[in-house]
């Protein structure tokens, strides 16, 4: 799992280098394994480890500095931390994660009062944080969100319902989105922060799932907020959460490569240690050809995900890079960790086993921040945008004037 290999590509800096390090010297103190059995167990171990990376300066990478209004989110920073974690275990990536999904949109739109007030807490681990967006009728299709937002002079008033929220029932702050009433689409939608103590606010269930970590639904009742707990302008909450989803969306495809990393890890361990017919499994034809697609499917991963990432930081990201990366990171880890299971036999679907751990772990990528199917729209019709606008007689360019992407192939600062 040395992914020094990796740093060496014109995607990096120095200071990614700085930062892989950090990252494993505080693993090192770090016992890896399954989650804690049972909830009081597994939140707390979420809030032992917000506070541990806080302290350890990892969440740094995660929150921007408040009392830096220019500075920009880190989007290979977060990558590296999210390969590198989900290798060590899956609520290790989770806890880091949500602490910057749970916070961007502050640190996107925020006035100086709001970020100095939420993100210097998440930033240190002191606060957990949250991203409030899904609803039962509202996850890919952000537009059907029924939340209601109603002024009330300089307050709002919240009504509504979120569900399959990270982080909840133990984040101190959410950002929440809602719309106005009798708006449409995506039209209305504004963002809100409110903290978790907020009367009308009420943790209504809690969701276990297959890869356990805190998750829950939340419930509006008359929930009021103050005019100040505004995040941005008003109405403009639906173009704020896709900034924000298009960060962590490349991310998600870095957490699925750690995923691929440590499964084929295993599997390559596995494969030379397994006595079979006289041999070693590793010995067998079969087993080398299935290693190589393995290893294929996970630098593949590796690249896009890495492209996606310094594109990004390069202020020439697209939403198609973005589902580009997660699209086929997620898919080719299901099928890597699937792959080394198999190569475990009966061993690896027993509880506990690292591959069992894996192969529940994966799953959810898939599906959560876009699933696959969405992302599959979101590259074809980029493509096609694309296509009619090169068509187009008014729009069209010669070869010498194109703009010189050479000249921007640099690391950035």
């Amino acid at each position: 799992m040395n992914m020094q290999a990796t740093l060496a590509w014109p995607f990096f800096g120095p200071r990614h280098q700085t930062l892989l390090r950090q990252a494993d010297t505080w693993l090192a103190s770090m016992p890896a394994g399954p989650a804690p059995q049972g909830r009081p167990q597994m939140d707390a171990q979420c809030r032992r480890l917000v506070a541990g990376m806080g302290e350890a300066g990892l969440l740094a990478y995660a929150v921007p500095d408040p009392r830096e209004p220019g500075a920009g989110i880190d989007a290979r920073a977060i990558c590296l931390l999210r390969d590198r974690l989900a290798q060590h275990g899956a609520l290790f990536d989770f806890a880091f994660a949500m602490q910057g999904l749970g916070t961007a949109a502050i640190a996107l739109d925020g006035t100086a009062a709001q970020r100095a007030r939420y993100l210097t807490p998440a930033r240190e681990g002191r606060h957990v944080a949250a991203f409030a967006l899904s609803e039962a009728q509202a996850g890919s299709d952000v537009g059907a969100l029924s939340c209601v937002a109603r002024r009330d002079g300089d307050a709002y008033v919240l009504d509504g319902e979120k569900t399959w929220i990270s982080n909840g029932g133990i984040a101190d702050q959410y950002v929440v989105f809602a719309r106005e009433p009798e708006s449409a689409g995506t039209k209305g939608i504004s963002a809100f922060i409110v903290d978790a103590g907020t009367p009308g606010l009420h943790i209504s269930e809690r969701i276990d799932v297959v890869s356990p970590h805190p998750l829950a639904t939340l419930t509006f009742s008359a929930c009021r907020v103050g005019g100040g707990q505004l995040l941005g302008e008003p109405g403009q909450g639906f173009k704020l959460a896709m900034r924000t989803l298009d960060i962590f969306r490349t991310s998600v495809g870095a957490a699925a490569l750690g995923f691929s990393r440590r499964a084929l890890h295993e599997a390559t361990g596995h494969a030379l240690a397994r006595k079979m017919f006289g041999k070693t499994l590793a010995d067998f034809q079969l087993t080398q050809a299935k290693l190589s697609q393995m290893a294929i499917q996970t630098d593949a991963s590796a690249l896009l995900v890495y492209r996606a990432a310094w594109a990004r930081d390069a202020g020439l990201g697209s939403s198609r890079d973005a589902a580009m990366a997660k699209l086929a990171a997620t898919e080719h880890a299901q099928q890597v960790v699937d792959a080394a299971l198999q190569m475990h036999g009966g061993l690896g679907v027993r509880t506990g086993h690292i591959m069992e751990q894996l192969y529940r772990d994966v799953r959810a990528l898939r599906i959560y921040e876009g699933a696959t199917e969405v992302q599959h729209l979101i590259i074809g019709r980029d493509l096609l945008r694309d296509a009619r606008e090169r068509s187009a007689p008014a729009a069209s360019l010669s070869i010498s004037q194109s703009p010189n992407r050479a000249a921007i192939n640099q690391e950035q600062p």
